[in-house]
């Protein structure tokens, strides 16, 4: 597709973004007859104005890039957002809808004719239609599939065989590929016939006359070798490869680690199919780190800012249903030492401070240890080592701010045998707290879940309960 350079200028995304709200609220101006009526006394002109703030807010849009286009929607209202995509150059179109995330895409999809849509999609490449697809009617799906040549709907097709995050539907198929018996001057002439290289091509990729790979010529090799030599004689003839079936997130790893800006993808005879590019990549891993946030905190799916309210509250209503599950045991917790509070209300006011040390910690070991499973740094093999460490860890903490709080608490109440109460119990919660933030995420994984799914809401709920009835407990025992 036709790429639009961003805007050289120094002016942040941010002001353009304020730009365009201010353009937006002088149109409502003219759009509310309540307030254009006052407006009159200004002005009499207001079919020329209105037109003339619209033709200057799509001359900003045209201004920008499409991801900063995308930005833009992602901050608008619903309202404003249609209108501002009824604004954008319908060549544009394709782009920025493949830029904005998903639960935006779907609100301008659906604001969008079927041919609009088949106009947009007509201008992608073939895993770009592929990520499009999934989100399009069915029946735009199949006359666009109609309309595609039979290699470029087999490459369709193919992409959307493999899941979201496997190799093969992440893989782009615009590559330049040469023979390694032709010589470095016979390359260069073809490169110059070429109207354009595909984006992130900082290496050639090297097939035989069967397309298996032999190797890749670096772009930098092609230009400091000597021009007679052969191909064969630059190429690097072991280059980083992935299998389509691959994790995707894997393929990111080792781009972070080798530095890679792409890689072939060959099949399981070598044969090279397609190739990754760093964009994806980053994209990937961006959308690894917000799906892991968003499961963190319990939310099931992205969810657009501006999304309405049933839509938020179907998104959100499940963790909070646990987490309202998981207070009630905790209030009953308390409640089984309802008469050693009355006997001693200082419990009522140190035990909260227990169940929440023992939350922090448990969030910073179960965000450790989720981290450690998404670059593959836990196996069973060093499971153990790993549990210990985090309870010694947990063990040093306890005694040592347990102490501290022991000691404010014996200032406060003049009761030592408190201070030893709290600080034990500070000690054991915090104990808990490590055990259950190793075992949460790997007892996900063991299940097949998302080791994030959820944790912080688990670890908060076990600490909570935990905390509440070790302190009780340790007081009930001791001090009553």
């Amino acid at each position: 597709m036709s790429e639009v350079e961003p805007n050289k200028t120094q002016q942040s995304l941010q002001d353009r973004l304020a730009q365009v709200v201010d353009l937006l609220q002088r149109q409502r101006v003219f759009d509310d007859p309540v307030q254009r009526q006052s407006e009159q006394d200004q002005t009499r002109a207001t079919g020329p104005v209105s037109q003339e703030n619209l033709s200057l807010l799509q001359r900003k849009l045209d201004e920008l890039h499409s991801a900063d286009v995308a930005h833009i929607l992602e901050a608008l209202p619903l309202q404003d957002r249609l209108t501002v995509w009824q604004l954008v150059n319908v060549e544009r179109d394709g782009d920025i809808l493949l830029e904005v995330s998903d639960s935006v895409r779907e609100t301008l999809i659906a604001d969008m004719e079927d041919h609009e849509l088949l106009a947009a999609a007509k201008e992608m490449d073939a895993d770009e239609l592929a990520d499009l697809a999934p989100e399009l009617p069915r029946d735009v799906v199949h006359e666009l599939m109609e309309t595609l040549d039979a290699q470029q709907r087999e490459r369709v097709r193919s992409a959307l065989s493999y899941e979201d995050d496997q190799v093969g539907a992440l893989m782009d198929f615009e590559m330049v590929t040469i023979r390694e018996d032709v010589s470095l001057e016979v390359v260069l002439r073809y490169l110059r016939r070429l109207k354009e290289l595909p984006g992130h091509t900082d290496k050639l990729f090297v097939v035989d006359y069967d397309g298996v790979l032999r190797g890749v010529l670096p772009i930098k090799r092609l230009l400091v070798n000597d021009p007679d030599k052969q191909v064969g004689e630059v190429m690097a003839s072991d280059p980083v490869s992935f299998h389509p079936d691959e994790d995707g997130y894997d393929a990111a790893q080792a781009f972070e680690r080798y530095d890679l800006v792409s890689a072939p993808v060959v099949d399981k005879h070598g044969k090279l199919i397609g190739r990754l590019t760093i964009d994806e990549m980053v994209d990937l891993i961006r959308e690894e780190s917000e799906t892991e946030v968003l499961n963190m905190a319990g939310l099931r799916d992205e969810e657009d800012i501006f999304a309405s309210v049933w839509r938020s509250f179907r998104n959100r209503w499940s963790w909070l249903a646990i987490n309202l599950i998981t207070a009630f045991i905790s209030s009953r917790v308390i409640g089984l030492f309802d008469g050693s509070i009355e006997k001693l209300v200082a419990l009522a006011a140190l035990m909260p401070i227990v169940a929440g040390i023992g939350g922090n910690s448990g969030n910073q070991t179960i965000t450790m240890i989720v981290r450690a499973m998404a670059l593959d740094q836990v196996s069973p093999g060093n499971t153990r080592r790993l549990l210990r460490k985090e309870l010694t860890v947990s063990l040093i903490n306890g005694v040592v701010w347990g102490g501290v709080i022991g000691v404010v608490a014996y200032l406060l109440y003049d009761s030592w045998s408190l201070g030893v109460v709290m600080t034990a119990a500070m000690t054991l919660n915090l104990l808990l707290a490590a055990l259950m933030g190793v075992m949460i995420p790997m007892t996900l994984v063991r299940f097949g879940r998302d080791p994030a799914m959820g944790s912080s809401v688990m670890i908060t709920a076990v600490t909570d309960s935990g905390g509440f009835f070790i302190f009780l407990g340790l007081a009930t025992l001791f001090l009553m």
